[in-house]
C-alpha cells in the first residue's frame, strides 16, 4: 500500500472516531509506520487516536507524537489531581492497594507493586481517564512469583486455544520470568491477543514483544 493511501485511510478512521478531534491530528506514513503529530485536549484523546490508527489495515507501527495541551478550565493543581487518582484507584477492585501515584505538572507516575500485569493495565486505564492528566507513566513493579517450570508450554497452549491466533507463526522463549515473543501476525488485534496471553502465564514479570505485524 502506498504511503498516501495509508495516510488517507488513517485520516478517515480518525474522522470516523467521535472520541478524536481529527482536525487537530496530522498524519504521515513511511512503509507502514504511521506518525501522529499535533495537539489534543486530553491524554485519553491521545490514546484513542493511536488506537484508531492501529485499526487501519496496513499499519505496522504507530509513532504517537501527539502533545496534550489542557484548556485553562481543565488544568488541575497537582495535589488535587493526585487525590483524584488515588481515590479512583482505591475504588477500583482490580487495582491493589499497593499502587501509589505521584503527580508533577499534570504528569502522573504510578508507583508501587502489583502481582499481575492486568492490575498494572487497570491502574493506567483508571488514571488515563481523569481530567487534568497530561500523561501517565507506569512505574509499577510486578512482585516475583514462583515460576512454573512449564511456563513456555503454558503460553504455547494458550496460543493454540485462542481462535484469533495462529500459534504456529509465533515462538516463545522464557528466562527468569522474562518472556520473549517472536513471529509474524496479520493484524494488531492478533498481536495484542498474543501479548495478553503471555502476560497471563504465572510467574511472568516482563514480556519482550518482538512480534511483527505484516499484511
Amino acid at each position: 500500500m502506498s504511503n498516501d493511501k495509508l495516510v488517507k485511510y488513517v485520516q478517515d478512521e480518525l474522522y470516523w472516531d467521535p472520541k478524536v478531534d481529527s482536525a487537530a491530528v496530522a498524519v504521515s506514513a513511511d512503509r507502514g509506520t504511521v506518525t501522529l503529530r499535533g495537539t489534543v485536549g486530553s491524554f485519553r484523546e491521545k490514546l484513542e487516536a493511536k488506537k484508531a490508527a492501529k485499526r487501519v489495515y496496513g499499519v505496522k507501527a504507530v509513532d504517537n507524537e501527539l502533545e496534550v495541551k489542557l484548556l485553562n478550565d481543565q488544568k488541575r493543581e497537582d495535589a488535587d489531581l493526585r487525590g483524584d487518582v488515588l481515590q479512583a484507584l482505591m475504588l477500583n477492585s482490580l487495582v491493589p492497594s499497593t499502587v501509589d501515584a505521584e503527580v508533577a505538572d499534570g504528569f502522573v507516575t504510578l508507583t508501587g507493586t502489583a502481582d499481575w500485569q492486568y492490575q498494572r493495565d487497570e491502574a493506567v486505564h483508571v488514571a488515563s481517564n481523569l481530567a487534568g492528566a497530561r500523561d501517565v507513566l507506569d512505574d509499577i513493579h510486578l512482585n516475583p512469583k514462583p515460576r512454573a517450570e512449564d511456563v513456555k508450554e503454558q503460553i504455547g497452549e494458550a496460543f493454540k486455544r485462542n481462535a484469533g491466533l495462529d500459534a504456529d507463526s509465533l515462538t516463545v522463549t522464557t528466562s527468569n520470568g522474562k518472556v520473549t515473543l517472536k513471529g509474524e501476525v496479520s493484524s494488531w488485534a492478533e498481536h495484542d491477543e498474543a501479548v495478553a496471553a503471555a502476560w497471563e502465564a504465572p510467574g511472568v514479570t516482563h514480556v519482550d514483544d518482538r512480534i511483527v505485524v505484516d499484511y
